[in-house]
């Protein structure tokens, strides 16, 4: 079973402070994204959540350079537990490393790639978007942090020598060069950032191979945790995506069809931090709102369809997830650019 892609919520706090940083408000954004207050308590997101709040971000500030912007303000508090990681490797190759090897801890919307060259190397981006489209600006502000977290790791004001994107150009050279200080090429064949072999491989001021050591271990047993976890919740949602056309799914069904008693799923869930409840909640809400951009389709047979005993019932579900009625949410994407 391919599992979904999901993010920290270390990465989503970035996207969070660029935009408030451009004068949009938290709630604001959130609502525009469709996503609830409570969407914030979560302790990862599935990939499509981040990217409605990408697509959210770049029309509330009408900023063209918006992704390049949040890119650059990657430091310690972006990346949690692999932060201590990045600032005790030996080299900013051997740091990148470090992020190819936990990436999952801080994404796995995405790979990084290491292509190394005689002179200097490329780091490229390989991006793994969910049911949406990711938005060009995830794509920019992935690049900008890859040179702002070099900057920060190795305490130099890193230039690359070039930087690529497989996507058009979004707003002017001129916020290109600011971000990168070096050449920019637009609907290349990968996105990536060239990096000289001497800044690559130079000794750095803070490796420390004993805290090194401690690190990976405490990042392998997040990893772990987090490889179960997802299993299991995965395995969960995808049951009750199958089922809930048909009726509300329980948790006695859930452990029936995955052959467990319903207290050893309980046993299981409990040790993973997972809630039936809320996997059930976050399930519906996913196919709302893609039954509910749907323009043509009624939206009493959308709530009779998801096991809503009313409309009313489901209006008021639809503002806890949204902030929004479902036809506001209707015609906020019709509306949309």
């Amino acid at each position: 079973m391919t599992l979904q892609a999901t993010v920290s919520m270390s990465w989503v706090g970035t996207v969070l402070a660029a935009a408030e940083g451009a004068g949009v408000p938290r709630a604001a954004l959130l609502a525009r994204a469709g996503l609830g207050a409570d969407a914030l308590a979560l302790e990862r997101w599935p990939i499509d959540h981040i990217t409605r709040l990408w697509r959210a971000a770049a029309h509330c500030t009408q900023d063209a350079g918006f992704g390049l912007k949040a890119g650059a303000l990657v430091g310690p508090g972006s990346f949690n537990v692999v932060s201590y990681l990045l600032q005790s490797a030996p080299s900013l190759r051997a740091a990148i490393g470090v992020v190819q090897q936990y990436q999952r801890l801080i994404s796995d919307g995405g790979r990084f790639q290491m292509m190394a060259g005689a002179q200097a190397g490329w780091v490229v981006y390989h991006p793994r978007q969910g049911t949406l489209a990711f938005s060009p600006h995830q794509i920019e502000a992935v690049l900008a942090a890859v040179v702002a977290f070099s900057r920060w790791v190795t305490g130099q004001p890193v230039r690359p020598l070039q930087v690529q994107f497989s996507q058009p150009r979004l707003g002017p050279l001129a916020g290109y060069r600011q971000a990168f200080g070096c050449p920019v090429a637009f609907e290349q064949a990968f996105s990536g950032v060239l990096l000289d072999n001497a800044l690559l491989d130079a000794p750095l001021p803070q490796a420390d191979a004993q805290l090194a050591r401690l690190h990976h271990q405490y990042a392998a047993e997040r990893l772990a945790v987090l490889s179960q976890g997802r299993a299991l919740a995965q395995e969960l949602r995808s049951w009750i995506a199958a089922a809930l056309p048909a009726r509300v799914p329980t948790r006695a069904e859930a452990a029936a069809a995955l052959g467990l008693s319903e207290r050893t799923l309980a046993r299981r869930m409990q040790a993973q931090q997972l809630s039936f409840s809320a996997l059930l909640d976050a399930v519906r809400r996913d196919a709302a709102l893609q039954a509910v951009a749907q323009p043509q389709r009624p939206l009493a047979d959308i709530a009779q369809a998801l096991g809503f005993a009313e409309p009313a019932v489901f209006w008021r579900a639809f503002r806890r997830w949204t902030g929004c009625t479902p036809a506001q949410w209707r015609a906020q994407q019709a509306a949309s650019p």
